[in-house]
Protein backbone atom coordinates (compact mmCIF):
# COMPACT_ATOMS: atom_id res chain seq x y z
CA UNK A 1 0.00 0.00 0.00
CA UNK A 2 1.17 3.09 -0.70
CA UNK A 3 2.21 5.73 1.83
CA UNK A 4 0.24 8.66 3.11
CA UNK A 5 -0.23 11.97 0.61
CA UNK A 6 -0.71 14.92 2.22
CA UNK A 7 -4.33 14.92 0.00
CA UNK A 8 -5.02 11.65 1.80
CA UNK A 9 -4.35 13.16 5.42
CA UNK A 10 -6.39 16.35 4.31
CA UNK A 11 -9.01 14.32 3.34
CA UNK A 12 -8.84 12.06 6.40
CA UNK A 13 -9.11 14.88 8.97
CA UNK A 14 -11.61 16.40 7.18
CA UNK A 15 -13.83 13.44 7.10
CA UNK A 16 -12.90 12.24 10.53
CA UNK A 17 -13.84 15.59 12.18
CA UNK A 18 -17.30 17.16 11.15
CA UNK A 19 -17.30 20.88 11.02
CA UNK A 20 -13.81 21.13 10.27
CA UNK A 21 -12.45 22.85 7.13
CA UNK A 22 -8.79 23.49 5.13
CA UNK A 23 -7.96 26.49 4.20
CA UNK A 24 -5.05 27.47 2.13
CA UNK A 25 -2.50 29.97 4.58
CA UNK A 26 0.96 30.60 4.64
CA UNK A 27 1.22 28.48 1.83
CA UNK A 28 0.33 25.51 3.95
CA UNK A 29 -2.92 23.61 4.60
CA UNK A 30 -4.56 24.58 7.74
CA UNK A 31 -7.19 22.64 8.81
CA UNK A 32 -9.75 24.99 11.06
CA UNK A 33 -12.85 23.46 13.30
CA UNK A 34 -15.43 25.78 12.95
CA UNK A 35 -18.65 23.68 13.08
CA UNK A 36 -21.89 26.20 12.72
CA UNK A 37 -19.33 28.63 10.29
CA UNK A 38 -19.85 31.72 12.84
CA UNK A 39 -15.64 32.00 13.50
CA UNK A 40 -14.49 33.82 10.85
CA UNK A 41 -12.19 30.93 10.37
CA UNK A 42 -12.78 28.49 13.55
CA UNK A 43 -9.94 27.11 15.79
CA UNK A 44 -6.88 25.91 14.26
CA UNK A 45 -6.72 22.51 15.05
CA UNK A 46 -3.34 21.12 12.84
CA UNK A 47 -1.14 21.93 10.06
CA UNK A 48 -0.24 20.55 6.93
CA UNK A 49 3.25 21.73 5.16
CA UNK A 50 5.19 20.36 2.38
CA UNK A 51 8.08 23.27 2.50
CA UNK A 52 10.83 25.23 3.87
CA UNK A 53 9.65 28.55 5.59
CA UNK A 54 11.82 31.56 6.52
CA UNK A 55 11.97 30.61 10.09
CA UNK A 56 10.72 26.79 9.95
CA UNK A 57 13.87 25.27 8.14
CA UNK A 58 14.43 22.37 11.43
CA UNK A 59 12.69 19.80 9.72
CA UNK A 60 13.75 19.85 5.84
CA UNK A 61 11.08 20.22 4.38
CA UNK A 62 12.91 21.03 0.93
CA UNK A 63 13.51 17.17 0.85
CA UNK A 64 11.81 15.75 -1.96
CA UNK A 65 8.61 13.66 -0.69
CA UNK A 66 8.56 14.57 2.67
CA UNK A 67 5.83 16.72 4.53
CA UNK A 68 4.36 17.16 8.15
CA UNK A 69 1.38 16.82 9.85
CA UNK A 70 0.92 19.23 12.90
CA UNK A 71 -1.04 20.00 15.72
CA UNK A 72 -1.42 20.55 19.55
CA UNK A 73 -1.89 18.25 22.14
CA UNK A 74 -3.37 19.20 25.72
CA UNK A 75 -0.64 20.05 27.92
CA UNK A 76 -1.00 16.84 30.03
CA UNK A 77 -1.13 14.82 26.65
CA UNK A 78 2.20 16.29 25.71
CA UNK A 79 3.45 16.20 29.36
CA UNK A 80 3.69 12.37 29.56
CA UNK A 81 4.38 11.48 26.33
CA UNK A 82 8.08 14.03 25.99
CA UNK A 83 8.03 16.11 29.22
CA UNK A 84 6.64 19.83 30.38
CA UNK A 85 7.25 21.91 26.80
CA UNK A 86 10.37 23.23 26.25
CA UNK A 87 10.90 26.91 26.35
CA UNK A 88 10.13 29.19 23.07
CA UNK A 89 12.81 29.53 20.82
CA UNK A 90 14.33 32.71 19.41
CA UNK A 91 13.03 34.11 16.19
CA UNK A 92 14.56 31.67 13.75
CA UNK A 93 15.41 28.63 15.89
CA UNK A 94 14.12 25.65 17.22
CA UNK A 95 13.33 24.36 20.63
CA UNK A 96 15.84 22.61 23.12
CA UNK A 97 16.09 18.78 23.10
CA UNK A 98 17.72 16.07 21.94
CA UNK A 99 14.89 15.32 19.16
CA UNK A 100 15.97 14.51 15.50
CA UNK A 101 13.43 17.06 13.55
CA UNK A 102 14.17 15.62 10.24
CA UNK A 103 13.49 12.10 11.21
CA UNK A 104 10.45 10.43 9.49
CA UNK A 105 7.56 8.80 10.24
CA UNK A 106 7.82 9.56 13.91
CA UNK A 107 5.98 12.19 16.62
CA UNK A 108 7.67 14.33 17.82
CA UNK A 109 7.79 17.59 19.38
CA UNK A 110 7.00 20.22 17.06
CA UNK A 111 10.83 22.31 16.06
CA UNK A 112 9.35 25.64 16.42
CA UNK A 113 5.72 25.15 18.23
CA UNK A 114 6.46 22.67 21.01
CA UNK A 115 6.43 25.39 23.59
CA UNK A 116 2.66 25.90 22.77
CA UNK A 117 1.93 21.89 22.87
CA UNK A 118 2.33 21.03 19.30
CA UNK A 119 3.49 18.23 17.93
CA UNK A 120 4.85 17.02 14.50
CA UNK A 121 5.14 14.02 12.66
CA UNK A 122 6.95 14.20 9.25
CA UNK A 123 6.03 11.95 5.91
CA UNK A 124 4.02 9.13 8.42
CA UNK A 125 3.12 5.60 7.30
CA UNK A 126 -0.41 4.52 8.08
CA UNK A 127 0.36 2.94 11.54
CA UNK A 128 1.63 6.49 12.54
CA UNK A 129 -1.05 8.58 11.02
CA UNK A 130 -3.33 6.46 12.54
CA UNK A 131 -1.86 6.85 15.99
CA UNK A 132 -1.34 10.76 15.04
CA UNK A 133 -5.10 10.76 14.25
CA UNK A 134 -5.83 9.00 18.16
CA UNK A 135 -3.99 11.95 19.77
CA UNK A 136 -5.31 14.61 17.40
CA UNK A 137 -9.35 13.42 18.51
CA UNK A 138 -9.09 15.03 22.17
CA UNK A 139 -7.72 18.00 20.62
CA UNK A 140 -10.27 18.53 18.13
CA UNK A 141 -12.66 18.54 21.37
CA UNK A 142 -11.32 20.35 23.15
CA UNK A 143 -11.87 22.81 19.89
CA UNK A 144 -15.32 22.20 19.85
CA UNK A 145 -15.60 23.29 23.17
CA UNK A 146 -13.43 26.40 22.07
CA UNK A 147 -15.33 27.16 19.16
CA UNK A 148 -18.43 27.11 21.66
CA UNK A 149 -17.26 29.99 24.12
CA UNK A 150 -16.18 32.11 21.18
CA UNK A 151 -19.37 31.93 19.32
CA UNK A 152 -20.92 35.52 19.63
CA UNK A 153 -23.83 35.32 22.00
CA UNK A 154 -26.91 36.94 21.74
CA UNK A 155 -27.56 39.69 24.12
CA UNK A 156 -30.05 40.59 26.23
CA UNK A 157 -33.39 41.49 25.06
CA UNK A 158 -33.97 45.14 25.47
CA UNK A 159 -37.84 46.30 24.55
CA UNK A 160 -37.61 49.12 22.75
CA UNK A 161 -39.33 51.96 23.27
CA UNK A 162 -43.01 52.66 22.09
CA UNK A 163 -43.08 56.29 22.04
CA UNK A 164 -41.43 59.14 21.84
CA UNK A 165 -38.68 60.02 25.11
CA UNK A 166 -40.39 62.14 27.92
CA UNK A 167 -39.81 65.62 28.54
Amino acid sequence: MEQPTLQHIAAKLLARHPGTRALTTWGETAIFLNPDGLLPKGVHVATLKDHDGAHDRASGLDRPGVFRLSFALARPAFAARFGPPPPRPDKGGVVAGGWDFRALDRIMPHPVYAWMGWVAVLSPSWRTLDEALALLDPAVGAARQACRRRQPRPGPAHPLPSGPPSA
